[in-house]
């Protein structure tokens, strides 16, 4: 005989032993109440992004054959704010200043990450049909153009804008792999999951996991094995 575990104590939260009758109701299935929720959810991240053009636009730069260009009164008015590099570093702290070998050092492996997430999809996203992540997209040194910044705040901008770009395309092609391999949520709420993740059958779902699986194999409209499967 089954017998539920001492420290289940609320019904709704306790396992279901396989003899027992699971509760049933006439709740719409589970994708059916998300899909609208995650419908509402692009529309205020688009909603965001639109407004976040619309500041931009405030800003007096041009973007042109991707090149940030600034009139020649903003430039003198930003050179007003330069920290010279002396005045920077007699304001710096001794502590931060010994630490940023160990911040530069990463750049080897983050060059190994690059090289590597490049190799991968060369190679394996077309045996498996799926869309390749556009690194331009992700990866931007741009902030070098501002003349407010001097030479140092110039390097850390750029090493910053390099580092986190790359975290962010390594993010992309690991879901894009995981949404192939195992596209099933985890037991416990996650943090910040990427947009394939709502996706995923849910956990202890074998029917619904199978679905998935073959869906996210499943030749895309424009080609690619991203059927049922919400990529950027």
């Amino acid at each position: 005989m089954n017998r539920r575990p001492e420290s289940c104590t609320r019904e709704e939260l306790c396992p279901h032993p396989a003899t027992d009758e699971r509760p049933s109701g006439s709740e719409a299935p589970l994708d059916n109440r998300i899909q609208p929720l995650l419908e509402r959810l692009r529309e205020i991240q688009q909603q965001i992004e639109l407004e976040l053009e619309r500041q931009r636009k405030n800003v007096d730069f041009i973007l042109a054959e991707g090149k940030v260009w600034f009139s020649a009164p903003v430039l003198r008015q930003h050179l007003q704010f330069r920290l010279p590099l002396l005045a920077y570093l007699r304001r710096a702290r001794w502590s931060v200043v010994l630490s940023a070998p160990f911040i530069y050092v990463l750049i080897v492996p983050f060059a190994l990450l690059d090289f590597f997430l490049w190799v991968y999809q060369a190679i394996c996203f077309p045996i498996y049909g799926l869309p390749k992540v556009r690194r331009g997209d992700y990866i931007f040194v741009d902030r070098g153009a501002l003349a407010y910044l001097n030479l140092i705040e110039k390097i850390n901008c750029l090493y910053c804008g390099y580092g986190v770009g790359l975290m962010a395309l390594g993010r992309e092609v690991a879901s894009r792999t995981e949404a192939y391999w195992c596209p099933i949520k985890h037991a416990r709420k996650i943090q910040d999951p990427h947009p394939a993740y709502f996706d995923f059958a849910e956990f202890g779902d074998p029917e619904g996991y199978r679905r998935r699986l073959r869906a996210a194999r499943e030749p895309g409209p424009q080609g690619g094995a991203r059927g049922g499967v919400t990529f950027r």
